[in-house]
Parts: structure tokens; sequence; C-alpha cells
């Protein structure tokens, strides 16, 4: 396959798609009737100068593949690259017990699925309920307030990434970032997250893909255990022989450890069985909340609502005082704040999206950076400090978890008023006026601060007044590392434990998290074989 990159076309292309396709042919100096097929690779928008234009890579296959390579040189544009190909070695010694994986979000559900497609007949266990039970509980605390603390935006089938914006975008070049997008394409998924520049699934469409995935574990010999919490590990001379949950003890050699950011309770038994715990970098802060036509005369100008440029979104940093990054995160356009606490007298914030992404506000984490030395490097402390800012939001949100918010011109100013003006908060179980600067330590409110003026001068939408913050955002990812060795991926003190994903520190977001999982699901098949039936 060739790839003809940077072809760039303006807005006014009647047929975009096609220009940049007979482009690519001219540039390969190829007649359309030597082509097997073609497409696009890649899609993206710059707009950096004030006039947006489209960008496209695209993909060239030709009738005779043997001359693709001759004509890579064509042009500095255009490369040749084959599709890859994925070979999963598997070790020689069968597996006593079908290995185990705790955790049904993205990192678990790609371990298991990398495990049954290989003959190894995974157990999974997942504490929450499943995708039915988790959504009708998760609308059931947004009318009533009544909090199911396994069933909620952080717990149950799909993992904290199914209420979000399902976003795929990572800066990791792994190659098995193509595995991921393969089976999420297999199972259901839009066909532009293939060449997107920033693809996205949206909650609605993500959900049906999980229980695709999930079927065809379950196809393959996979059993999924829902409701079922892990509560304790059994070892001997350092080696991993069984697990304790909620159902009753397991035997079990091998275990992919996949329990997501937010499971407070393993990581104490983690603690508690002297495992090697250590404290992660993090971030908190709260959700702004912008009108999206605002966002995209702030990237789009006097284009703002062309119908070939997609939703804005951005991405906004800037380092303060303190040795400290102010940034924007898992960035919603047309999208909800969500309310993702996940236990009782504690709020929190996250934001999710449709796949249309059709909604009337834009909302993205604003967040500062912390790390161990706000903790005395203590792990304990550090899921201390994010459970006390919860409980202080919730306290200041007046009970019934309604969230306290504040607009960014009272922020700023520390005010502690919520002027409402075009912004119309989403928060599903309405929102309190407070003082949100009182709420974290003054060095992190004064570095919020200082980041939002930035902003303000980078991007005209966040110098809006009425715009909305909404807190506390506190689970923008792990507080703590459970370490693992660096070739065997196994935990540095139990072998047979397979730490993974974002809640064992090593993953940031849907693609980061799968890929880890099926890396660590290649790993464990690398020490042994499947049990024998």
């Amino acid at each position: 396959m060739l790839l003809v990159r940077n072809i760039r076309l303006p807005l006014s292309c009647a047929d975009p798609d096609a220009e940049a396709t007979a482009k690519a042919l001219r540039i390969l100096r190829v007649p359309p009737r030597r082509t097997a097929d073609t497409g696009v690779a890649k899609l993206s928008v710059d707009a950096r100068h004030g006039k947006p234009v489209l960008v496209y890579t695209i993909a060239v296959t030709l009738r005779d593949e043997g001359e693709e390579s001759a004509l890579a040189g064509a042009s500095p544009c255009v490369c040749f690259t084959r599709a890859p190909h994925f070979e999963f070695p598997v070790g020689q010694t069968p597996l006593a017990h079908r290995p185990v994986v705790v955790g049904l979000g993205p990192a678990g559900l790609f371990a298991a699925l990398l495990l049954a497609r290989s003959g190894y007949r995974p157990l999974v266990l997942e504490r929450g309920p499943d995708l039915t039970r988790r959504i009708q509980a998760v609308e059931r605390f947004e009318k009533t307030g009544e909090l199911d603390e396994n069933a909620n935006i952080q717990f149950g089938e799909g993992g904290a990434g199914t209420f979000s914006d399902g976003k795929l975008t990572t800066r990791v070049g792994d190659p098995l970032c193509a595995f991921v997008t393969q089976a999420f394409l297999a199972h259901g998924a839009p066909a532009d997250i293939a060449w997107r520049q920033k693809p996205h699934v949206g909650t609605d469409l993500l959900r049906g893909i999980i229980r695709s995935i999930r079927g065809e574990i379950e196809s393959l010999g996979g059993e999924v255990r829902f409701d079922t919490a892990l509560t304790g590990l059994h070892s001997r001379n350092g080696v991993l022989t069984g697990i304790e949950t909620t159902a009753g003890d397991i035997p079990c050699e091998t275990l992919i450890l996949a329990v997501g950011h937010s499971a407070r309770d393993t990581f104490s038994m983690l603690h508690r069985a002297a495992l090697p715990l250590e404290c992660k970098p993090f971030s908190v802060g709260f959700r702004a909340e912008h009108l999206q036509t605002e966002i995209e005369k702030s990237l789009y100008h006097a284009a703002a609502g062309h119908p070939s440029l997609p939703r804005g979104e951005y991405q906004l940093s800037q380092h303060v005082g303190g040795g400290r990054c102010v940034y924007t995160f898992c960035m919603c356009p047309g999208g909800t704040v969500c309310a993702a606490a996940s236990e009782a007298g504690g709020v929190v914030t996250n934001g999710m999206s449709l796949h249309a992404r059709d909604g009337r506000n834009a909302n993205a984490a604003v967040v500062v950076s912390v790390d161990g030395r706000d903790f005395d490097n203590d792990p304990a402390k550090a899921v201390a400090f994010q459970r006390k800012l919860e409980q202080a939001a919730f306290r200041a949100g007046g009970g019934n978890y309604l969230a306290p918010a504040e607009t960014v011109g009272s922020f700023l100013q520390g005010k502690g008023q919520l002027a409402l003006g075009q912004v119309q908060p989403t928060y599903p179980r309405g929102v309190t006026p407070c003082d949100l600067g009182t709420l974290l330590p003054p060095e992190l409110s004064g570095a919020l601060r200082e980041g939002l003026t930035a902003f303000g001068r980078k991007m005209a939408a966040y110098r809006a007044p009425d715009a909305v913050l909404t807190g506390l955002e506190t689970r923008t990812s792990s507080p703590v590392r459970l370490l693992r060795d660096g070739e065997t991926l196994q935990c540095d003190a139990l072998q047979g434990l397979y730490p993974c994903g974002e809640g064992a520190g090593y993953a940031g977001g849907i693609m980061t998290a799968a890929v880890d999982g099926v890396r660590c699901a290649a790993a464990l098949m690398r020490q042994s074989a499947p049990p024998v039936v």
C-alpha cells in the first residue's frame, strides 16, 4: 500500500475526497485503471493561520502490488507501507487453570479478547453489572441521587471510558493500536476511526461495541462474571496460587489486574499485601463549559459552521509556578458534564458526548498536576487527598450530589458567584454557587487561575466570563502504580500477577488501556500455553 501525505485542499472543494484521491494519483503518476483500491487514510484540519484547510493522506493499492515499493520515491510525500500482521507466540507449559482477568474496562476487555482468540478461555471478573443494568443505575443516580457504589460511571461493564466521548486518540506509536482499531471496526465502530486525525466513537455507539466484544469472548469459551469483586490474593513462595472474591475463592496462577483508576479498595488490599505500590502523578481541577459555537469561532474564525469541518475541539496547556502544569483534558465537543461519583458523600465530575457531538455546550477538564511531593510519596495519602477533595465538593454542593459551580470571571476574581449567561450548566444533579478556589489548596487554586488566564490569551472562548466551572474533577488517572517487570510485565513481588491498564498506572485513556491489555495478555501467553480442557 502507498500513502500519499499532505494533500491540502480548501473548504471550497465540492467533493474533497474525490479531489484528494485524484491529486494523489497525479503525484504518483498512476492512472486509475492501475489501482485496485483507493481511500482516505487520514484527514485533519489545519486551522493555524485563520483560514482552515483540509489535509489528507490517501491510501493507494495497485493491482500489481509488486510495483508499489518502486513508487515510494515518486515524491517526498509518498511512502510504502504494509498492513500490520500480528503474531503472538505461545509458551510450552500449559496452565493448570484458566487465566483470570479482573476488570472489564478497555484493558481487561482487550486482554480477555486476545486470550479468548488464542484458546485460553479466560475467566473475567467485573465488580459491577452488565451494561444494561449499569446504564439503569447511572440514570437512576442522575435523577434521584441514589448512588450504587458498584454500578456507576466508574464501575461496571466497559469501565469509566464507556461514559465518555469515546476518544481513541493517542500519542503512543505502538503497532498494537492497529490491533485495537481493527477489533473496534469488526464490532461496529464507525469506519472513520481508521482515518480521522482525532477518532472518537461516542458514548452511545461505544456501548454496543463493548457488548459485541464481550459476546465474542464468550463465544470463544471465555466466561464473564458480573457483580464479583476481587478481595484478596493467595500466594506461595512469591508465586500466585489463587484469589479471593466476593463470590468465593478461585484457584489461578495467572491474573491480569485491570481494575481501573477508581478501585480504591483494591489499592488498599494491594497495600496490605505489601505489594510494591508507588505514587503516580495525576491532576485535579474542574470541568469548564463553553458554548460549542464559541469554541468553533475561536478555532475556525470566519469558516466556523462550514459542513466540511469537524466539531471544534482543543487541547491547551500552560506551565505555571512551582513546576506544575495546568492543562485541558478529555475535551468533549457538544457534550455534557456527568456525575461520576463512586463513593457515598463525594462529588466527582467528568465529561461525555454522543457520537454526533450535537449538544449545545463543549466541556473539558481544566486541571493542575499533583505528584508524590504533595503526599509524602505515600500512595495511601494520594488516595486520601482525592477523597478529601470529593467530600469537600459534596459539602459545598449542599448534599444529594449537587455539584459546586462558579463562572470563570468570578473564579478569576475569587468572588464565589455563579452569574449565569449564555452557558447553562449540564451537570445532571444540579449545581450550587460556590467559591471553587476554597475547595483546593491555595497553591493549586492559584495555579488554575494562572492557567485559565493564559488560556484566555490563546483562545477567545476562554475569555468569556460566563463560561461555567463545575467541580471537582479528581479522577483524571490513577493516583498509584503497581510496579511490574519491564520484560515479563509481571508484578515485581508476585509471579503470575500482571498489573495492567490505567488502574495499575500504565495507561491513560481508552486506546492506551486497550493496548496495555493486549500487551499483558501477550506477555502471559509467552509464558504459558492454554490450559488443557
